[in-house]
């Protein structure tokens, strides 16, 4: 035994060895807590489950640490069906004693059937959903849903006693009893099952009672003789060969009209309460699936959400890497001597995935190397011209004018329109014409310029 004050072992001394209090009160505390645990495993032994749950909250009341009583609580729950209040006494019977509890091994046992956690909360939903149906007065809807949560979970007590409450008020007294006898086979001694059933079987012996007391008046007559009124039995009395044919057409005319007053409305009803009930469950299962659905369809949007920004994510990682490599590449080329190729890798460097450290050595090697670059690409470009390969020649001067298109005081933009124009192709040529007209006005370059603009028009 452990000391309540300073928390050494006292093993069964009346004063803590320690500390010195008086264990006597605990010592008695606990044995109340144990003769309660015992009581309530007898009960449950014979599955009188919910005095057995009495019997062991007391004893947690008088022994809050009794481990022993909270995981038989937590089992005798989860046998009534009541899955939430069972894992509830077995965490707090984990937290108290982490290492050596049975509680470890049952919350194990459950947490290893993700389906079975999916199908207790589906049942907890559909039963709260049936005491909805059921503050509406909706009993149909509501027997329906009870239905399908004891398809689900057999041994759940309130729902067996809902539903026999259900088949009492709508006079279904043969299928209260037999949801009755099935509640009691989980829990024998609930005293809501025997109050149910106490109803029953008084409802059961007056009709009983009544269908008798009628069947008896209907086989006996009555006449009145004197002052004395004669009871006796009917009797048949022999009649002639018109009398008996007369009431066997008479006979036929009643079975015709009983048939078709009583028997047949009778039966197109029930079918019709058959339909009724098949729609219901169909509505009920359409409901359910659309909300299945709706949640299946918020969970693959989410996917592709997080699918969208990983391939975002992974897009900008590859061009931030690339990005590294060129502008790596590009100094290894400068290093070289090699302008054409340290500006063409220059080029592809995309700025903004690089880091600011990173921006400032781009900076001072493209100031270095892409004039060198655009010189050079404008003598091969220039070069072209002269031999007649205008399309090579196009390609240089583009890539200098989309960089800077004022390079050699503009005449890589006039040359690259001169490029275009003995290709036939004025269109393009017209915006680099213009240029050097705006930008250089009294030179020949912007006269020639101006009458090929102005013979274009024309």
């Amino acid at each position: 035994m452990i000391c309540y004050r300073c928390g050494q072992e006292a093993g069964n001394e009346k004063r803590c060895p320690s500390c010195g209090e008086n264990l006597a009160v605990l010592k008695k505390i606990r044995i109340i807590s144990g003769a309660y645990y015992n009581q309530g495993l007898e009960q449950a032994k014979v599955r009188n489950l919910s005095d057995a749950v009495v019997s062991l909250k007391n004893s947690l009341k008088f022994n809050k640490y009794n481990m022993d009583a909270r995981n038989l609580l937590g089992l005798v729950y989860f046998e009534m069906g009541e899955v939430v209040d069972a894992l509830g006494e077995w965490v707090i019977s984990k937290s108290y004693r982490p290492d050596d509890n049975l509680a470890s091994t049952y919350l194990d046992e459950v947490q290893k059937n993700r389906g079975r956690l999916d199908s207790e909360n589906q049942t907890i939903k559909k039963y709260n959903q049936a005491l909805h149906y059921c503050q509406q007065d909706s009993r149909d809807l509501a027997i329906i849903q009870l239905k399908k949560v004891l398809s689900m979970n057999p041994r759940m007590v309130k729902a067996h006693q809902l539903l026999a409450l259900l088949y009492l008020q709508e006079d279904k007294l043969e299928l209260a009893k037999r949801t009755l006898r099935n509640a009691a086979k989980i829990d024998s001694g609930h005293t809501i099952t025997l109050r149910y059933m106490q109803e029953v079987n008084r409802r059961l012996k007056e009709k009983e009672k009544n269908s008798s007391k009628k069947s008896q008046d209907e086989d006996l007559i009555s006449y009145q003789s004197g002052n004395e009124t004669i009871i006796m039995p009917k009797r048949f009395k022999e009649s002639s060969v018109g009398t008996t044919l007369l009431s066997i057409v008479i006979g036929l005319l009643i079975g015709t009209a009983v048939t078709s007053f009583l028997i047949v409305p009778t039966v197109r009803n029930r079918m019709k309460e058959e339909t009724r009930q098949q729609m219901l469950e169909a509505s009920d299962t359409i409901s359910s699936n659309g909300q299945e659905m709706k949640e299946l369809e918020s969970q693959i949007e989410t996917l592709k959400q997080q699918l969208t920004e990983e391939q975002e994510n992974s897009v900008k990682v590859e061009s931030q890497i690339s990005s590294y490599d060129k502008l790596l590449s590009a100094y290894v080329s400068y290093a070289a001597q090699d302008f054409t190729a340290a500006g063409e890798a220059l080029d592809k460097v995309k700025t903004k995935y690089l880091s600011k450290s990173a921006k400032s050595i781009y900076k001072e090697l493209s100031d270095v190397v892409m004039e060198k670059y655009f010189t050079q690409l404008y003598r091969e470009g220039y070069s072209a011209y002269q031999k007649g390969r205008y399309a090579e020649a196009i390609e240089a001067f583009k890539q200098i004018t989309d960089e800077k298109e004022d390079f050699h005081d503009g005449y890589a933009a006039y040359y690259l329109a001169q490029s275009y124009r003995r290709s036939n192709d004025l269109q393009s040529a017209k915006p680099y014409y213009q240029f050097v007209i705006d930008n250089y006005p009294d030179t020949e370059r912007a006269r020639t310029a101006q009458n090929y603009v102005n013979a274009q028009e024309q």
